[in-house]
């Protein structure tokens, strides 16, 4: 089993793309994959909701849901089947919430929108993962997902010198493409698309194809 947590403190930042492209990566591979969603917006299971009955499964469970009439850990089950667990986080996690989001996982992607509120906020966010999440002391593997990147443009210049300065892995820069608010519309990730065969395109194929060579890149213990 794999955890694989999508986190960031601000919100706005594409942390749904990614744990859902992610997941439906992980079922077009032939992995047993869980989508946990517990960001109390439902952003997740409403992506899930939408997804065809032939593409591969994806099991959901809407983990920001209380549910009084059993256990907590029964209510987060997964079935047995289910080797990948992806977990779709809320904004604003901090101290107490924060550490507890991060227990128990074997991968942090930090998603991050090169803008200069967005690289304030991840900075602060990063932070608060090393010190009060303990990411490195836990031996938790962390990487970044650049999101919505437009090249050649003066906020793209700021964002990779940030990045350089974080000694944090970049496993991946993805487009500002409408190609994923159409997946989103459709439950399904950006390289279930049926795109034309473009450098474009299959650049956003090939991220997600890079994002779990690396997430599978090295055992967890």
């Amino acid at each position: 089993m794999r955890r694989i947590v999508v986190i960031n403190i601000k919100g706005g930042c594409g942390k749904t793309t990614i744990a859902t492209n992610i997941a439906s990566r992980y079922a077009a591979g032939g992995y047993g994959v869980a989508l946990l969603d517990y960001d109390p917006q439902g952003s997740s299971m409403n992506w899930l909701r939408q997804r065809p009955l032939e593409s591969p499964s994806v099991h959901g469970i809407a983990a920001h849901h209380a549910q009084h009439s059993v256990t907590r850990s029964f209510a987060l089950r997964v079935p047995p089947h289910v080797s990948r667990i992806v977990v779709d986080t809320p904004a604003g996690l901090k101290g107490y919430k924060l550490s507890e989001q991060l227990k128990d996982n074997d991968v942090v992607i930090i998603p991050v929108v090169p803008s200069a509120i967005d690289i304030h906020a991840s900075a602060d966010f990063m932070r608060d993962l090393l010190v009060v999440g303990k990411a490195r002391a836990r031996r938790m593997r962390l990487a970044i997902i650049g999101n919505r990147i437009r090249m050649a443009t003066p906020a793209l210049h700021s964002f990779e010198i940030f990045l350089d300065q974080l000694h944090i892995p970049v496993i991946a820069r993805l487009r500002d493409a409408g190609n994923y608010l159409l997946a989103a519309e459709q439950g399904l990730g950006v390289h279930e698309l049926e795109l034309p065969d473009i450098p474009e395109a299959q650049q956003d194929r090939l991220a997600w194809d890079a994002v779990l060579d690396w997430i599978e890149s090295e055992p967890h213990g």
